[in-house]
This record gives C-alpha cells, structure tokens and sequence, in this order.
C-alpha cells in the first residue's frame, strides 16, 4: 500500500524544486528526502523525475502523479490548518440539553451576548425534564439538577442551593399561615407529579435533625417553574429553589416557615469524558456557570432562601 505521506512529500518536492529545498522547508535532511521519492517511485514502478545537479525534471508518469494528487494534498493540508485553528477559536454547532423552564431563569440576552462573542458558533438546545444519553442522543453538554454519577461522563457542580416553602399572599389569606411542618398535611402543597397522588418533603429544622412530613394537593406539574407560577396563582404551597428576589420584592411570594429548608440540591453540567472537548462546547459551558453563579451571588443575603456557591467538583456520570 502506498504511503500518502511519501505522495505529498513528492508534491512539495516539485514546488520547491529539489530535495534540498523541500528538506529545509519541511524540516526534513535532503538525503531522507531523496530516498523516501526513491522508495516511491519502486512502490509505483514508475520513474516520476529525472535528477542533476542542478534541477528536477518530471517524467510523464511525475507529471501525471503531481496533476492527480496536487490538489488532493492541498485539500488535505487546509482541513488540518481548519482543524488547528478550530482548536484555537470557538467555532461548530453545540448541542445543548437543558431543563423544560430553563430559560425562565436563564436570559436569552445572554445567549445572544455568547453568540455576539463566538461568531463561528452555533447552538441547538434540546429543551426536557427527561433524562438524555449524551451519546446515543449527541448531545455536547446538559445542564440538569442533581446527576449522578457513572461512567464515561464528566459532571461539574455549578452551585448548590437551598429550597423553601413559599405561597402567594392570597393563598394565606384563604387558608391560613402554617405554624408547624405538620400542619402542611392540611393544606393544598404543589409538587412534581409521582406514581403516587402525594409526596414526602424532607426538610431540616431549626434543631438541626431533618424532618419528614407527607402532603397533598390539586396541582402537580413536571417543571419547577410550572410549579413556582402555580404558587403565584394561589393554588399551594411549593417548596422551590428561589434564583431571584423579584417576586418576594413584588409580594407575589412570601416565605412560609422559613425555619425549614431543604439544603444540598443545585445544578450540574455534565459532557463526555473525553481527552479533547471541544473548544466550542469549553466555552459555552464557562459563560453558562459564570452568569448563573453571578446571578446566584447577586441574590445572596437578600432573601431568606439564598443559594450557597459551591466549589466545583468534578465525576463521571453516565445519564442526566
């Protein structure tokens, strides 16, 4: 089998017009040269030059290999040129899979301001609160709540926070502000739909120990944002993540026994394990992580459920 390697080396060596001049250019001793174009010209069984001193000369079958191979060889060279500088500069399309309600929280201005940054960039966002195999699915990188870990998968905390129970005024005023965790089994509480018509909130108390209690209610939905806009609504009580003040400063939400909380949950990104992620997909993820722990950190000590930063930690994790 032919060496492509020796067919461009032949190419170069008519551009530059002798073994030496190629040599030097490629960094190559001209006597290597020499007998690699030999080496080749036995694979072919053909004479492609005629050697002096002084110059080069191609033989019919010499010219035939330089017009056939040329621009193949060139082609070659700008796709690998292509992929360097793509490992230098942010460039292709990355697939993104991110939660049903993402972008409630997360501003589609900063998508544009990345987009405005990385000209060479594109982005499909795969948008669900199921679980996606990164691979099956090709997906680049997943922002999900809380994954866990498993082979093949690189999984970064961006921050953990801490969840309350909050409702909306209207709600207390019609039935009434609990006093304890326990009075919760007698009021309506929204949580994510289960295989059950009920759900166990776990939540430490003003003593340190964690505390259960089981609660009910006419409104179950899939996404934390369907969730938060039904306690607007007046319809519960829900125990949510709060990633802004605006509606505890608007008085669409206020706290409800904010003694307990429910600590240690946050969000992840999770991509392939592998020795070279793309450029592209680093950058994406480093602008996500930075506006969601500036916007966290912008709502720290202003409300009674401030999210805590975390350091990032790193781990495998097989699905999201």
């Amino acid at each position: 089998m032919l060496d492509l390697n020796d067919i461009g080396l032949f190419v170069q060596v008519v551009r530059f017009g002798s073994f030496a001049e190629a040599g030097r250019r490629l960094g190559i001793p001209a006597n290597t040269v020499s007998r690699r174009i030999q080496e080749l010209e036995e694979q072919l069984g053909a004479r492609l030059m005629q050697r002096s001193t002084r110059k080069l000369k191609l033989t019919d079958a010499g010219h035939e290999l330089y017009d056939n191979s040329a621009a193949a060889v060139d082609g070659l060279q700008q796709a690998g040129e292509d992929l360097i500088a793509g490992a230098r500069v942010p460039r292709g399309l990355i697939r993104v899979a991110m939660p049903a309600d993402f972008f409630d929280f997360y501003k589609m201005e900063w998508i544009a301001e990345f987009l405005a940054s990385h000209p060479q960039v594109r982005i499909e966002f795969v948008l669900s609160d199921a679980t996606a195999d990164l691979i099956e699915e090709g997906i680049d990188v997943a922002f999900r709540g809380n994954a866990t870990r498993g082979p093949n998968y690189v999984v970064r905390k961006i921050q953990t926070r801490s969840f309350g129970l909050v409702a909306s005024p209207s709600y207390l005023a019609a039935r009434g502000t609990p006093a304890t965790l326990q009075e919760l089994t007698r009021h309506d509480c929204l949580f994510m739909p289960q295989a059950r018509d009920y759900a166990t909130w776990r939540l430490q108390g003003p003593d340190g120990p964690e505390e259960e209690v089981t609660v009910t209610g006419r409104v179950m939905a899939n996404t934390a944002q369907a969730i938060r806009k039904a306690a607007i609504a007046g319809l519960g009580i829900a125990l949510t993540p709060i990633l802004g003040t605006a509606d505890f400063a608007a008085g669409r939400l206020v706290p409800v026994l904010p003694q307990y909380m429910r600590r240690n949950l946050g969000m992840s990104v999770v991509y392939p394990n592998r020795a070279h992620l793309p450029l592209a997909v680093s950058a994406f993820i480093d602008s996500v992580v930075g506006k969601i722990r500036a916007e966290l950190l912008s709502a720290e000590g202003s409300q009674q459920f401030a999210p805590i930063a975390d350091p990032t930690s790193e781990g495998p994790d097989p699905r999201l």
